[in-house]
């Protein structure tokens, strides 16, 4: 075995050792129950009823969904999303349209549909729930759209 081997084997094991003691400090989110006990149930929470759009918190983030999406189905053959903010049904439906920016491919070639690495619209755009944060948060919009 040669040196560099050594050293790297060597390294590895102290990092294993030391993420072993710093491990103690960690709690998991579902508390001090072990892996191997029964879990609880989890309480069910309420989707935010229908409401206008929701503020932003920063320049490039997407928009919240400001209603449920519990029963809308986005898969390759449908995009419920689509039935009332696409351009031709945004303002029948009274909807926010889809951005500009969702008809360019990755070369920014525009596209007469929405492309397809911006179909699956929950990828980005999450609705919201009457809960809890799961961890404390300290976070504050950026002042320039407050």
């Amino acid at each position: 075995m040669n040196r560099s081997r050594i050293f790297a084997l060597a390294g590895a094991t102290l990092l294993i050792l030391a993420a072993g003691s710093f491990a103690q400090d960690v709690e998991s989110l579902r508390g001090a129950t072990e892996l191997v006990d029964a879990p609880r149930l989890p309480t069910l929470k309420r989707w935010e009823p229908d409401q206008q759009p929701i503020a932003r918190d920063f320049v490039q983030q997407p928009p919240l969904v400001p209603h449920s999406i519990d029963s809308y189905s986005i898969d390759l053959r449908s995009n419920k999303c689509l039935t009332c903010h696409s351009w031709a049904n945004y303002q029948e439906a009274g909807a926010t349209k889809i951005s500009q920016t969702h008809f360019a491919d990755s070369e920014a070639n525009v596209l007469a549909n929405v492309a397809p690495r911006r179909y699956f619209c929950n990828q980005c755009h999450v609705p919201q729930m009457d809960t809890d944060p799961l961890v404390e948060n300290t976070f504050e919009p950026v002042k320039a759209i407050q």
